[in-house]
């Protein structure tokens, strides 16, 4: 599932893609750190937007984790200074057979019995797979989630006893173990 995180500016349609960190030499590359999966966000002609205004990509490669960008608005290591620590943000694409987290917050979440599990608050990241936070604390591993009903429900498949208080129909009665 593609991973972009909702934007915080006025702008609501926008994404947060990625932050621009250090510059890397003396012509304007910097260091990107991408929050999205979508690595088209970095090819050429891509225009991305800061609080300073719009960025265009001319080139990108990948270096040490993040990726090294080339904007036609930054030829300096000066003009790279300027733009350090700021969010890089973007449209929303428009791929139907996606899930995007920006989608999943707000929607309810559904089990494989059709049971209302509650609304997805937020999106942890989590390195073995992302989280859903529902809000009454429930996390559900992102991996678990199938799809969108028609009705906009995020529905899920998850293992018997994921939920606090579910029990599977085949687990032995709970006993005390002394010492």
């Amino acid at each position: 599932m593609p991973r972009s995180r909702s934007s915080s500016s006025t702008d609501e349609t926008l994404l947060e893609v990625g932050r621009i960190g250090r510059p890397h030499g003396i012509r304007g590359e910097v260091a990107v750190s991408l929050v999205t999966n979508r690595l088209e966000r970095l090819d050429p002609g891509s225009v991305l937007h800061t609080d300073l205004g719009p960025l265009v990509v001319v080139s990108s490669r990948p270096h040490q984790g993040r990726h090294l960008v080339r904007f036609e608005e930054v030829v300096t290591r000066d003009g790279a200074e300027r733009f350090k620590g700021l969010v890089l943000r973007a449209e929303p694409i428009d791929d139907p057979g996606e899930l995007w987290v920006h989608e999943l917050i707000g929607g309810n979440v559904v089990d494989q019995h059709g049971v209302d599990r509650g609304t997805v608050t937020g999106v942890i990241e989590n390195p073995a797979s992302d989280l859903l936070e529902l809000e009454d604390g429930s996390l559900v591993p992102v991996r678990f989630v199938v799809g969108r009903s028609s009705s906009g429900a995020v529905e899920v498949d998850v293992p018997d006893g994921l939920f606090t208080g579910d029990k599977p129909d085949d687990a032995p009665p709970a006993r005390e173990v002394g010492r």
